[in-house]
């Protein structure tokens, strides 16, 4: 019985897979992460950067009874599954911060009544007393948790919302739990699964090794001109620039323009439309270069980036880790080059110092963000309230990097939540029955041209949220945009309609009321425990640019407890090492000779000797031996080599 439930099951993920996402087949590891979750098993999935998590917990979902929460951090990324789950036809949708209320009680009315199959939460979600009610009367038949390693405070992005995650599960005791996550040591692999309740240990993890993609460190004082060479001979594809503030994204967008190489630049400081348009550019090959800060990257699915550039360092290896492995999607070659000058290393020991303000600081940051958001001491718990960060800092004489480092340590301590800026368009709702429609059409005949707008061009809008422009209405109805806005406020001030005007700033959440800083402090894991974790991550990634002795590929494989990896034969290193350590001066004649016919079919060692029938069998032994020890060429154990 359990085995033809189990191959029914399958047979289903695999239609789900071929009907909606138009695969014959999952990749490797997905089938047994889909498998494990549809046999109700609590998991732990761990695929690199364009490894296809999605798919690990949309297809299995598809094929089980019920409604998947997905808890993510990332509200764009939100969005754009949603989106593109609504194009697929699957009903979804997401609850996160700076929604008006009637939208959040809507959704959670949907999932609980079953009409949608997909709902995306943002993890403060979880502490509301309004979604524990929620959950109690869904039927959840699979809880999916993205960026995992969120949850675990050795995690180099831990969230206290996270924490929450756990205390649902009661409420949903059979459903499974499905972790997800890109990058993870093996410390945050088992606290991941002991603070999500796994009923026992379940991990699935691909190797983090790309054998595609090759990563290099050139210290260059030079690095416009090593930028120059390496994008102007990049012949196809796309490519990505990564530096740390705004204003370099722009100067040197501008300066390649100049260059003549194709380029534009994203920050998380542009409004929402444009960042949109400047990623459609690039995605769609219209653009070839992408400058950009790390608010670039998260979620795109662009496969054919040939190149991945950094002009300064990042902050931890799982950062340039993840931002490195944008590159090659398609598993074509691609290389990474992270350019290092004299200076940098000190920048970003000063840039570490920055993160962690003296504790006075702090607290006199705090203090001024309540004045700024006229919050009184005391009040705003589970308020959210728009928020322009560069205003905040220019009115109250503050650094914008110490304004940016408090916030993100009152986060850690669960006091606040800051979500990053994104669009959100004009919604209409008309929340009056199809009997009050005319009733109220008869006693104010002055909304009339409006509400018939509304009815007839807006499908949908007596059951739901709809997308709405004022200028179009206006031209459509004679009015004035002005004069749409204000019919539209006063049609919600009546209840007759919920009306939502676009929203483009980022949002701040207060998690707790707030605080009188007499008695505040940062806890000691917030504070002095994160500030030990991230210096330590700092001098990883110090020692990964001073490292010129050992393949590039290997350290970070070993950053990931990947310790038998054997090294990758073509990175600055490998290939600085290669030009001092050839086994012979016919090395090359004989790589020349062996390469071709190993891209045709493998050969026995003695195979190889007879094509290189010209040299010594001592030198081509040596020559073999030295390309399986570099990663050119491999041998198994039926001593056949394989390039």
């Amino acid at each position: 019985m359990e085995k033809n439930f189990h191959d029914a099951m399958s047979n289903m993920t695999r239609s789900v897979l071929r009907q909606y996402w138009g695969y014959p087949s999952f990749r490797p590891l997905q089938e047994d992460i889909v498998d494990a979750v549809v046999s109700g098993r609590d998991t732990l999935a761990l695929l690199p950067t364009g490894g296809g998590k999605s798919i690990c917990f949309q297809v299995p979902a598809m094929a089980m009874e019920g409604v998947c929460v997905v808890v993510t951090p990332l509200i764009a990324l939100m969005k754009d599954q949603v989106a593109h789950l609504v194009e697929k036809g699957i009903p979804a949708a997401a609850i996160y911060s700076g929604l008006h209320p009637d939208q959040v009680e809507l959704r959670y009315n949907q999932a609980v009544f079953g009409r949608l199959k997909f709902l995306y939460v943002s993890p403060e979600r979880l502490q509301t007393e309004r979604f524990v009610e929620a959950i109690k009367r869904m039927k959840v038949c699979l809880l999916a948790i993205d960026e995992s390693h969120c949850i675990s405070q050795w995690g180099y992005d831990f969230r206290p919302p996270y924490l929450k995650i756990a205390e649902i599960r009661p409420y949903i005791p059979t459903t499974p739990v499905l972790a997800l996550t890109a990058t993870a040591t093996a410390k945050v692999v088992d606290d991941i699964q002991n603070r999500l309740g796994f009923k026992q240990k379940n991990v699935f993890q691909s190797s983090f090794e790309r054998k595609n993609v090759i990563y290099n460190v050139y210290h260059e004082p030079d690095k416009f001109g090593v930028l120059y060479r390496k994008l102007n001979a990049m012949q196809e594809g796309s490519a990505i620039v990564y530096v740390r503030n705004r204003r370099k994204t722009q100067v040197i967008a501008e300066w390649l323009a100049s260059v003549g190489i194709s380029a534009t630049c994203y920050h998380a400081g542009l409004d929402s439309k444009t960042r949109d348009e400047r990623q459609d550019q690039w995605i769609r090959g219209n653009v070839k270069v992408m400058v950009a800060t790390n608010a670039f990257g998260m979620g795109i699915d662009k496969p054919d980036v040939r190149l991945v550039i950094h002009l300064d360092l990042p902050d931890s290896i799982e950062a340039y880790f993840q931002e490195a492995g944008r590159a090659g999607r398609d598993l074509k070659p691609a290389e990474a080059f992270l350019l290092v000058s004299d200076t940098d290393i000190k920048q970003l020991e000063e840039n570490f110092q920055q993160s962690f303000p003296e504790i006075e600081r702090i607290k006199l940051i705090y203090r001024a963000l309540g004045n700024y958001l006229e919050i009184p001491v005391g009040t705003g718990q589970g308020m959210t309230y728009p928020f322009d960060m560069n205003d905040f800092a220019r009115n109250y004489g503050f650094g914008i990097r110490e304004v940016f480092s408090t916030l993100h340590l009152l986060e850690k301590e669960g006091l606040l939540v800051l979500s990053e800026s994104f669009e959100e368009p004009s919604k209409v709702w008309i929340k009056a029955s199809r009997e009050d429609l005319y009733r109220f059409q008869l006693e104010y005949p002055q909304f009339d041209v409006l509400v018939k707008y509304l009815l007839r061009n807006l499908p949908g809008v007596l059951s739901d949220f709809v997308k709405f422009s004022e200028e179009t209405a206006a031209q459509k109805t004679g009015l004035t945009v002005d004069k749409v806005v204000v019919m539209l406020k006063k049609l919600d001030s009546y209840q007759f309609l919920t009306y939502l005007p676009r929203n483009e700033k980022p949002q701040i959440q207060l998690m707790t009321e707030l605080l009188d800083t007499r008695y505040f402090g940062l806890s000691k894991e917030v504070y002095a425990d994160r500030k030990a974790d991230a210096l330590a991550r700092v001098r990883a990634v110090i020692d990964f640019v001073n490292n010129d002795q050992e393949c590039r590929s290997v350290q970070l494989l070993r950053y990931f407890n990947e310790d038998k990896a054997r090294p990758c034969g073509r990175c600055d290193v490998c290939v600085a090492h290669a030009d001092k350590d050839l086994p012979s001066s016919s090395y090359e004649q004989i790589r020349q000779a062996l390469l071709p016919v190993l891209k045709e079919r493998p050969l026995t060692v003695y195979g190889a000797a007879q094509v290189c029938s010209d040299h010594d069998e001592d030198e081509v032994v040596e020559a073999i031996r030295w390309m399986i020890d570099n990663g050119v060429i491999r041998k198994d154990n039926n001593e056949t080599l394989y390039l």
